[in-house]
């Protein structure tokens, strides 16, 4: 059985001493301090985990219009994903030790790419070591495979320009802090407020006081709460850049709902160009 939403680190433990084939991502990461995750994963990270860098391995190139994360090309992704050992039928599991934030990233990008067997480790690094799981310093030796092949986005994207043409006609959630999406503070764009018609869903309303996912029903009643009966019907998630949106897409996903649409651009890309509304409050 795959796992493709999350899974515990019992779960995973059952996978390793049964030899199931499967790539473990190493996805720590700091905002502020780029090379923190990588210091953290040399200092100890799973059995056979790979670092998976925000910027180098989860992002594109930048332009100073597209946003602080763009998507990396599907080319680029795929060549990572082979160098990584990832081919269709092998488990990932994704992990991270700030509340799985980096970790849903990957996921969706992997998601992305056509592979459907990947899952975030539920907890992340906390819920490892709580499971009496154990953290090496050595580096795995590489098995790289060939690119991914060629499959059909598994998840769909939103443009600036399909955005801002249909935003009466779309449920919008921005999973940034409360206080950024009113435009109160703004400590990453140069720009505060948040795109016209959104609501706050802030991700980390969708985590219990230990760290791991709440239960899929009470996601299912909160994302309700929030869109209305259906709560899948055309939903788009963004954020400041297109990674804690993320977040939000693994919670509606393991909740049982079409997780929606990601807008990959975000507040970031969004508020580079002074044509396009700002709201605030």
């Amino acid at each position: 059985m795959s796992h493709s939403t999350l899974i515990t680190a019992t779960e995973l433990m059952i996978l390793q001493d049964g030899g199931t084939p499967r790539v473990l991502l190493d996805c720590g990461f700091d905002l502020a301090d780029p090379t923190a995750g990588e210091r953290a994963y040399d200092a100890g990270h799973l059995q056979g985990a790979w670092h998976a860098h925000l910027d180098r391995d989860l992002s594109g190139t930048k332009t100073g219009r597209n946003g602080r994360h763009p998507l990396p090309s599907r080319d680029a992704l795929a060549a990572r994903a082979g160098a990584w050992g990832i081919a269709p039928g092998v488990q990932v599991v994704c992990y991270d030790g700030q509340g799985s934030v980096y970790a849903a990233r990957a996921w969706w990008l992997l998601r992305w790419l056509g592979h459907g067997a990947v899952a975030v480790l539920d907890g992340g690094r906390g819920a490892w070591a709580a499971a009496g799981g154990q953290l090496v310093s050595e580096r795995p030796t590489p098995a790289p495979r060939p690119p991914y092949p060629k499959l059909a986005p598994a998840m769909p994207t939103v443009d600036a320009a399909a955005l801002q043409g249909s935003l009466a006609a779309v449920q919008l959630l921005d999973a940034r802090a409360p206080e950024r999406f009113r435009g109160e503070v703004e400590p990453l764009d140069p720009v505060a407020g948040h795109i016209p018609g959104a609501q706050c869903r802030f991700f980390k309303l969708n985590l219990a006081d230990d760290g791991r996912f709440k239960p899929a029903a009470e996601l299912r009643q909160e994302f309700a709460s929030l869109t209305g009966a259906d709560p899948s019907k055309g939903v788009v998630h963004q954020c400041g850049s297109g990674v804690t949106a993320c977040h939000n897409l693994l919670a509606m996903a393991h909740a049982g709902l079409d997780a929606g649409a990601l807008y990959p651009g975000s507040w970031s890309e969004w508020c580079s160009d002074p044509a396009r509304p700002v709201a605030r409050g």
